[in-house]
């Protein structure tokens, strides 16, 4: 569990630090969601091969990461001007977009379960 939260407060700490203007903040957050995201996605692609039921979830965690990646990676260049390309931007709504539906597929199996 703590493994899928970090990415999720990093991605979230780049969203606040790039509505507070601090780009260069949001930049390092986004790029240490990078690894941090790797982590999530391959335990969750561990927990498919070991039988879970969990794969909506594997799936996302990978567009998690090639999106952390994709924000990160978009956003280097424009690191010294201060701005923030609209790829940058999209990538952290992406992310902030699946978190939410992996929350609404948590709870929709949860639901089930009880």
């Amino acid at each position: 569990m703590g493994h899928r939260l970090l990415p999720i407060a990093l991605v979230i700490a780049a969203a606040v630090a790039d509505g507070a203007g601090s780009h260069g903040l949001a930049f390092y957050s986004l790029l240490a969601a990078v690894p941090t995201a790797a982590v999530a996605a391959l335990e969750a692609f561990g927990g498919v091969l070991e039988g879970s039921q969990e794969r909506v979830h594997a799936l996302l965690w990978a567009v998690v990461l090639v999106l952390t990646v994709a924000g990160a990676a978009a956003r280097a260049p424009a690191l010294a001007e201060g701005s923030v390309p609209a790829v940058g931007r999209s990538a952290v709504a992406a992310c902030l977009a699946i978190f939410c539906i992996q929350a609404v597929v948590a709870l929709i199996a949860e639901l089930r379960r009880s």
